[in-house]
């Protein structure tokens, strides 16, 4: 075939491969979702928004992006997959037009003590290896200057078989250089348990003398203690000799006889570092978590100062400064460093640990450190340091989903994080994003809202098309898209002050500021100025409520009801009302139904496939068994209950023949809250970030407390749910309640009482008070960045 036919051939019509240019959706029913069928262009910026709860994550990360993954996943081989997560297929008839999509969502990053921005970025493993080459002395390979290697040796010998020769024995010797400090195993504190905390000492075994959780008089760790035959049960502690109080705390494992059987006795410190000290804190119980924070404190390492090094990692320098500096420096000061450094022999590393560091400062987050624990990082600082790596691929036509890219952003930074994300459109990338700030849908090239309503009020597309259409038409989002809160005319008199006098947590500078009481302060400032520092570093704890931003955790067992301690109330009321036990109404407990163990699915595995879940056919996914669903309280069985949405439980609580008052105070503080349309028994799992802390917000109303501290409580919420976030916090400063609020939100600036920004910059560029007044003052000032914004979103 000629050159010019081919041509011709081509230009006679459009190419197949054009015509794939639309994500297409159909019919999706995942979680929430009605039978959603939509369009999305490829290459465009495409925003998802609507009320909390109306099905956008649902679409988005539940079907789009978990498809995606699962096509992939299913491109490698069977033993290959056998090690992935077996990924279930959305409820959809027809996805086409997939690509690859790489997520980067809220979760939080891991807070494994050893776990830090440097060593989640690679940025560590980079300097490592330049020290390795660079570093004088040279003390060993990049091993050498890692805080998670420890230095090991071992010698030995061992048998040799020759075939038909003799066998011989040969010696061998093995050593490894390590850099973690082996005070500290490399973690950079120590703790120190506090033994008055852990037992009475003016009580013997036989007296219950502990207070540790689960320690308890007939439980078997402490018949381990008390029958072991170390100590005489009726002897009070404080009288125990040097020997039975080093075996009570100290002693190795030892076994013993118990009412005839073997069991292992343990000292007690270091059980406890076993069973508490080596869990992430944010996921023990409440009640475990309580006596942890009570009985152990941790203190900076005195061998390594807290860097986690080794004296030797410590030694090798390049230009003065060792590893364990540059990683404590700013990351905008180690770029600088980096960038000053000339040798030829490492020019490809130092060019991608450049681009690395650039990345971190050119995404707002140069004021953090590489030594930073992970498990600090806000979840907007989390969702932009994952941003790091993709920032510099050169890999084209791939789907980039966020979620709510803008959380924890200062309007400073929001623009430039809307530049970034038009980088990688302009790329030749399709980007979906999931929110709910009008600056981001405002650059939108595609908008897709979800609704009308949240939960099954939603998950039906209302709106499709661009950002013009959408403020024309009649969706609760084109209503409130040019919503503004005005400045209140009148603002309320502080009834106190609650004094911070001289506060340097991390990059503070010797603050001095007074917080007023009995008003509703926020404390603002761009991000990493300080603001969290000050607030949850240094305020006291004492009648102090604090609702922060760790998420809270469960399983697809866990729900509302259980939560909130909702259920305890509904099963008391229940088993009042038949005469029977409480454990019966619990899908967890005796009530559960035999055949799916309450879980109202069996999942049945099909190893390298995902696993088949079926609603159990005895209890029809009720998760009871049949007997206990034949008892009634108000009309309805237990299932029925938990069946029920929390405005329907409020009204079904609130009076006549069901009437629970204890029900009934929890489930109005969660639709005071803003979430009336969730269902008690609807699994955790199934939440989103907002509509989880606006739970835990509901659970703290509970709290005894003259102080209530919230850390960004916008999170998630739409721009209609806003208002009614504002008047919940109206309602607790009336109450008699002070409310401090840790915001970027314009709305909820220019509806407090008074201001606290601090800034002026981030890290070491911020750090102090540079305003404090009402928003009025900050606004006809524009002193700030914050004030200047301000001022731009009430048309000051």
């Amino acid at each position: 075939m000629s050159m010019t036919t081919r041509t011709e051939q081509q230009s006679a019509g459009p190419h197949a491969a054009d015509s794939h240019d639309l994500i297409r959706v159909h019919g999706a029913r995942e979680n929430n979702l009605k039978d959603v069928s939509i369009e999305i262009p490829k290459r465009r910026l495409t925003v998802f928004t609507g009320v909390s709860g109306s099905g956008k994550s649902s679409l988005v990360f539940d079907t789009i992006a978990a498809e995606s993954q699962r096509l992939i996943n299913e491109t490698y081989s069977a033993f290959l997959q056998g090690f992935m997560p077996n990924l279930a297929r959305p409820e959809v008839d027809v996805l086409d037009g997939l690509t690859t999509a790489i997520t980067v969502d809220q979760q939080r990053m891991g807070s494994d003590p050893r776990s830090t921005v440097g060593t989640a970025t690679d940025a560590n493993a980079m300097l490592r290896i330049l020290f390795s080459r660079l570093g004088t002395p040279h003390i060993g390979p990049p091993a050498a200057y890692s805080f998670n290697v420890a230095s090991v040796s071992a010698s030995g010998g061992f048998t040799v078989d020759r075939g038909s020769e003799k066998t011989r024995t040969e010696k061998v010797s093995f050593s490894r250089t390590g850099g973690m400090c082996t005070h500290c195993e490399g973690r950079g504190t120590v703790s120190d348990i506090d033994l008055a905390q852990l037992f009475d000492d003016s009580k013997s075994l036989s007296e219950d003398p502990f207070t540790i959780p689960t320690y308890t008089g007939d439980g078997w760790v402490v018949r381990v203690i008390a029958e072991s035959g170390f100590f005489d049960k009726d002897k009070p502690i404080r009288e125990y000799t040097k020997k039975e109080r080093h075996d009570l705390l100290y002693r190795e494992p030892t076994k013993v006889k118990v009412n005839g059987v073997n069991l292992t006795y343990e000292g007690l410190i270091p059980k406890l570092q076993k069973s508490f000290l080596s869990k992430d804190r944010e996921s023990m119980q409440p009640h475990v978590r309580a006596f942890v924070d009570r009985a152990v404190t941790f203190a900076e390492c005195p061998a390594c100062d807290g860097t986690r090094l080794s004296e030797l990692a410590r030694s090798s320098r390049i230009g003065g400064l060792n590893i364990a500096d540059a990683c404590a420096m700013e990351i905008r000061d180690l770029a600088e460093w980096v960038r000053g450094l000339r040798e030829p022999s490492v020019t490809p590393l130092l060019a991608k640990l450049q681009h690395t560091l650039d990345s971190f400062v050119e995404i707002g987050l140069g004021y953090l450190s590489l030594d930073r624990a992970s498990g600090t990082l806000s979840g907007g600082e989390a969702q932009r340091t994952k941003m790091i790596r993709h920032l510099g691929s050169s890999l084209t036509d791939v789907t980039y989903v966020f979620d709510e890219p803008s959380i924890g952003l200062h309007p400073h930074d929001i623009q430039r994080m809307n530049n970034l994300l038009l980088r990688l459109r302009d790329k030749g990338n399709t980007v979906l994003v999931v929110e709910h700030k009008p600056e981001t849908i405002a650059i939108a090239d595609h908008v897709v809202d979800l609704g009308p309503g949240a939960g099954t009020a939603g998950g039906a597309v209302c709106f499709e098309g661009t950002v013009d259409g959408l403020r024309a038409s009649d969706t609760v989002t084109g209503r409130h898209l040019d919503d503004r809160a005005g400045l209140k005319e009148t603002v309320r008199e502080a009834t106190g002050v609650l004094e911070i006098r001289g506060a340097n947590a991390n990059n503070l500078r010797d603050v001095d500021v007074d917080i007023p009481l009995g008003v509703l302060c926020v404390v603002t400032g761009v991000a990493g100025s300080g603001k969290s520092s000050l607030v949850h570093g240094c305020l006291p704890a004492e009648d102090v409520v604090s609702v922060d931003q760790t998420p809270i955790r469960g399983s697809r067992r866990s729900n509302p009801a259980t939560y909130t301690g909702l259920l305890d109330p509904i099963r008391k009321a229940f088993a009042k009302a038949n005469g029977v036990k409480p454990a019966l109404f619990s899908a967890n407990s005796e009530g559960a139904c035999a055949t799916c163990n309450g879980a109202g699915v069996i999942y049945t595995d099909l190893a390298i496939m995902q696993s088949v879940a079926t609603t159990c056919e005895d209890c029809g996914g009720r998760r009871f068994d049949a007997s206990v669903l034949e008892y009634r309280f108000g009309g309805r069985d237990i299932s029925e209950v938990l069946a029920m949405s929390v405005t329907e439980a409020e009204e079904f609580f609130r009076e006549g023949a069901s009437r629970v008052p204890a029900a009934h105070r929890i489930v109005a503080r969660m639709a005071d809250v803003g979430l009336g349309y969730l269902t008690l028994g609807q699994p955790l799992t199934t939440l989103s970030g907002g509509e989880r802390q606006r739970l835990k917000l509901a659970v703290h109303m509970a709290d005894k407390g003259g102080v209530y501290v919230l850390d960004e409580p916008t999170t998630g919420l739409h721009l209609a749910d806003v208002e009614q976030l504002l008047g919940l916090l109206d309602r607790l400063v009336d109450s008699g309640k002070s409310v401090i609020v840790i915001e970027h939100h314009q709305a909820v600036m220019a509806h407090a009482d008074w201001i606290v920004d601090l800034g002026p910059g981030a890290g070491h560029d911020g750090g102090r008070v540079v305003f404090e007044g009402t928003p009025a003052d900050l606004v006809a000032a524009r002193s700030t960045l914050t004030g200047e914004h301000l001022a731009q979103y009430v048309g000051g």
